[in-house]
């Protein structure tokens, strides 16, 4: 909980803030296929419940690419072309990624993005900032194709090349330059100066004789809470659809939360985070906003402004609050392009290749990556994503299944004991052979690791009776087929006047 008053750095950083969530809370609406108030409830939702519930000093909670992104290919399969009903999904969507936050708190499973590996994260980051920034292209020279795909999607485009709006084309990388020039400079809120700009050309100069569009009215009215009436399968999909969602939405938050807390040694409470993901995803959703989490653009441009505690969120929603009440009608002036401006900067972080330098340097990562990009390009973001996990946790089943046993040894006469690989000085034990897998046992690679013993016992051919120690300490627990098989290995060397110690 809160426990002072906001002090000069956390008004700084909420006002500096403020001038980027509002562009990208409009702008991710867009890419979430959903009203654009629906971006703008999701960003009060996130700043108010993280800054009332949340531990992180530095976390900005709101709309995040990923997240709209990954709504937008959920449901559009479960609602086609119906734009009601696509809402009703979005919203019941990001109600049930909430409960599943909280319920995973209350489990106190603060580990669970420990499940998709850190290769697999960042190939899929870049393969959704490129599909993303393709997308927001497409606005810039006024040209839709309706493929899913990349390869498609990116031909289509240039096939369409004489029919580009270059007027749009133009000011899009205009908007997207000025941006790129004044985020260079800590405390200058460029979003919010390139969208002023763009309302007075908007509003001055007439765009749309040239085929640039506005964004139009933004009608904000804050809906009563409700959930939504849906057949119990249809609930049962947006379950399956919402671990997904959880599983991005936290690992793209702990990232950044785990990021500025270790740059400050601040303390983590990864179970109290998922509780306040949850309540801002339920309450989001409830109010028809969009899922929300602590995306690193944000995050960083906080802490970059010197924000002293979580008062800064609460500052700038205070911040955002006045704007829309004074300003809300001007916004729709904003020209299309230079809101797909602002979309492609905010996701720019995630297009660089030196984040993917390190996997190439092991053949297994190398693969992981590549896998994950191309599934994302090819599959879509959804079915791209969930190829992605899977791949990477079967090879992470396959490493486990193929278990390897170090033979250990006395070292030097002490009370050491060592692999007979790392020294000279390692003897065995005379008819003791003490054995170690290499990766904890489980019901997958029991079987090999039980006939490797009985294999390595079969080759000493001692005539006297022999002793196996297995060293069990890379396996912290064992699962009912491990133990029998355990037992069994045991039985049968009772039977033949040896004996197996488990240490």
């Amino acid at each position: 909980m809160l426990t002072r008053i906001p002090n000069a750095s956390d008004w700084v950083a909420g006002l500096s803030i403020a001038g980027l969530l509002l562009p990208e809370a409009v702008a991710y609406s867009r890419i979430g296929n959903l009203p654009m108030q629906s971006g703008i409830v999701a960003l009060f939702a996130g700043l108010l419940c993280y800054g009332v519930f949340g531990k992180s000093r530095f976390a900005i909670v709101s709309a995040t690419s990923s997240s709209a992104a990954l709504l937008a290919a959920s449901v559009l399969p479960l609602a086609g072309e119906d734009v009601a009903l696509r809402m009703i999904f979005a919203y019941a969507l990001v109600m049930v990624t909430g409960v599943m936050f909280i319920v995973a708190a209350m489990a106190k499973v603060g580990s669970i993005t420990d499940f998709i590996a850190k290769p697999v994260l960042r190939g899929f980051s870049f393969a959704l900032a490129f599909v993303i920034s393709m997308h927001q292209f497409a606005l810039f020279v006024d040209v839709q194709p309706t493929y899913t795909d990349v390869p498609r999607y990116v031909i289509a485009l240039l096939g369409d090349f004489f029919q580009w709006n270059w007027a749009g084309f133009a000011l899009g990388a205009l908007a997207l330059s000025l941006i790129q020039w004044l985020s260079r400079y800590r405390y200058v809120p460029a979003g919010l100066i390139v969208i002023a700009l763009g309302i007075v050309l908007g509003r001055v100069l007439p765009l749309s004789s040239h085929g640039i569009h506005l964004i139009g009215v933004i009608d904000i009215q804050l809906n009563a809470p409700s959930v939504a009436k849906l057949a119990y399968s249809d609930w049962m999909r947006l379950l399956e659809l919402g671990v997904a969602m959880l599983l991005i939405i936290y690992a793209e938050s702990y990232g950044s939360i785990r990021t500025f807390a270790s740059q400050h040694k601040d303390e983590m409470a990864p179970n109290r985070d998922l509780f306040a993901l949850g309540a801002s995803n339920l309450i989001s959703g409830m109010f028809h906003g969009m899922p929300v989490g602590a995306g690193y653009s944000a995050t960083a441009a906080n802490e970059s402004a010197g924000a002293a505690s979580r008062w800064a969120g609460l500052v700038a929603a205070l911040c955002v609050l006045l704007m829309l009440l004074f300003f809300l009608p001007w916004l729709a002036y904003t020209p299309e392009p230079i809101l797909a401006a602002i979309v492609i900067h905010a996701v720019s972080h995630s297009l660089n290749f030196n984040q993917l330098k390190p996997y190439f340097k092991w053949e297994r990562d190398r693969f992981i990556v590549l896998f994950a990009i191309g599934s994302v390009l090819v599959l879509g973001v959804l079915d791209g994503l969930l190829v992605a996990i899977g791949i990477s946790l079967l090879m992470t089943l396959k490493r486990f299944s193929s278990s390897s046993l170090s033979e250990l040894g006395c070292y030097r006469d002490g009370h050491d004991y060592l692999t007979l690989a790392s020294s000279n000085d390692v003897r065995t034990i005379p008819n003791i052979l003490i054995l170690r897998p290499n990766e904890p046992l489980f019901f997958a690679n029991i079987d090999r690791v039980i006939a490797e013993v009985r294999r390595r016992v079969e080759s000493l051919n001692s005539r006297t009776a022999i002793t196996v120690i297995l060293s069990l300490e890379e396996t912290p627990d064992l699962d009912g087929t491990a133990l029998e098989a355990l037992n069994g290995l045991m039985a049968s060397f009772e039977r033949n006047h040896n004996h197996l110690i488990l240490a």
